[in-house]
């Protein structure tokens, strides 16, 4: 791949960039609301359909993530072979329709499908979206400008719970997935006109080059240790925060007794104003520390991780829904910090033509298992434990994964810094 001088980033070019940033981080918002409308429906679903809290689980993780892990890889693939705005349109068009026909579902089989059909088309999104980015942003801005991307999960948390909530309270469960679905649609098509494709590579001083062979992509990636490790650390993390979104609406009206609109407020002024926080700070201490030694951009993964673990443990055993809320509202701060640095660490062992299958592998463990095995295995443990209070119990306990998680954070961090040096040179 041939090396050229990067280009300034200023006037123009930055102007584009902080437009395309505003776009994707609307499009995550709603690819957010859609995964989250779900959760703040376990209730009234659960009700109606007769079903337990493994079956809930099932919709809510291993359905969704098994066909967006599987569906993403060769979307990926496209994306890193055409045009990303098109395969972002496409696939937002795509798992909105599919939100809206949730509402149409009769029994538990019906709304699997459903819910296949909301993960395939959400598995176009991130990955597109992230090689983007780091196409539009220069490296001493990614770990920030992804963290700001991923700033549309705790805004998407907040708007489902909160307006999902409220709904929930007034109208039956069919209709609110009907409610959620349509936005996405007219989003669509703003976003054909609005966002540009950028010039791979250039802020890196390459040249595009070719799409390399899927096996040496995978060969490449799986060398790093770094690689090896920040996946896992992440398919753990997740695990444990996807079971715990999942059910903390179910946890809040279910053991607290709150009502939907009061749970829906709860968890989405939380997520807005302490998961913004998190998410924005594990991008920013990346940026501010990681010139001087890189690995910080892992090592506050951790450290944010670990420090959660006594908030959210109080949280799911206090008797007080106040004293529970407040806890969850802190333990956010440091177990979002991963969720956009982790994917500026992913990229920058990437080259420019392997990054949107680089951001798919990631999505791919941390969806599969995390997001698939994290709500089913919350669920059962819930299950076996038997009673109402059974879910503080279980959720409490995923935070053993959590601290598994941070064991990982640590050994990407040893060889970063070398495994860095190596993917710059293999350019």
């Amino acid at each position: 791949m041939s090396h050229a001088q990067p280009p300034v980033f200023a006037g123009e070019r930055r102007r584009l960039a902080r437009v395309a940033l505003f776009m994707l981080v609307g499009v995550n918002v709603m690819n957010q609301v859609d995964r989250q409308i779900m959760s703040v429906l376990i209730e009234p679903v659960r009700m109606d359909l007769g079903l337990t809290d493994t079956e809930i689980g099932l919709l809510v993780g291993l359905a969704f993530a098994l066909f967006y892990t599987f569906a993403g890889l060769p979307i990926a693939r496209l994306a890193d072979r055409g045009n990303r705005r098109k395969l972002i349109v496409v696939s937002l068009t795509l798992w909105s329709a599919m939100t809206a026909v949730c509402g149409l579902a009769q029994n538990f089989l019906q709304l699997l499908l459903a819910r296949v059909g909301v993960g395939v088309g959400e598995a176009g999104c991130a990955p597109a979206a992230q090689s983007l980015i780091s196409d539009y942003f220069p490296q001493t801005h990614r770990a920030r400008s992804l963290a700001t991307y991923q700033l549309g999960v705790p805004i998407g948390i907040f708007i489902g719970s909160v307006i999902g909530g409220t709904l929930s309270d007034v109208l039956p469960w069919r209709q609110v997935f009907f409610v959620f679905g349509a936005p996405g649609l007219l989003l669509a098509v703003v976003t054909f006109f609005v966002l540009k494709e950028p010039p791979r590579g250039e802020w890196d001083g390459l040249a595009e080059g070719e799409v390399e062979p899927i096996s040496d992509v995978l060969r490449f990636l799986w060398s790093l240790p770094a690689m090896r490790h920040i996946l896992i650390a992440a398919s753990l993390h997740t695990l444990t925060l996807s079971a715990q979104v999942t059910f903390n609406f179910a946890f809040l009206t279910r053991v607290h007794e709150l009502s939907g609109a009061q749970a829906g407020w709860a968890i989405g002024l939380l997520n807005a104003v302490f998961g913004t926080f998190g998410t924005y700070m594990g991008g920013w201490i990346g940026d501010r520390f990681g010139p001087n030694d890189a690995r910080w951009y892992i090592w506050c993964l951790g450290l944010g991780a670990v420090a959660s673990i006594p908030f959210s443990i109080f949280a799911y055993l206090t008797q007080s829904a106040t004293l529970a809320v407040a806890a969850l509202s802190l333990g956010v701060i440091g177990s979002y910090m991963y969720a956009g640095a982790v994917h500026a660490v992913s990229q920058s062992l990437a080259k420019p033509r392997m990054r949107a299958m680089s951001a798919a592998i990631m999505l791919f463990s941390m969806n599969l298992f995390g997001y698939g095995f994290g709500p089913p295995l919350a669920g059962m443990l819930s299950d076996v434990l038997g009673g109402e209070s059974a879910l503080r119990y279980a959720l409490a306990l995923m935070n053993g994964v959590l601290l598994w998680s941070c064991i990982h954070y640590w050994l990407a961090a040893r060889t970063y810094r070398e495994d860095l040096l190596i993917s710059r040179a293999a350019q």
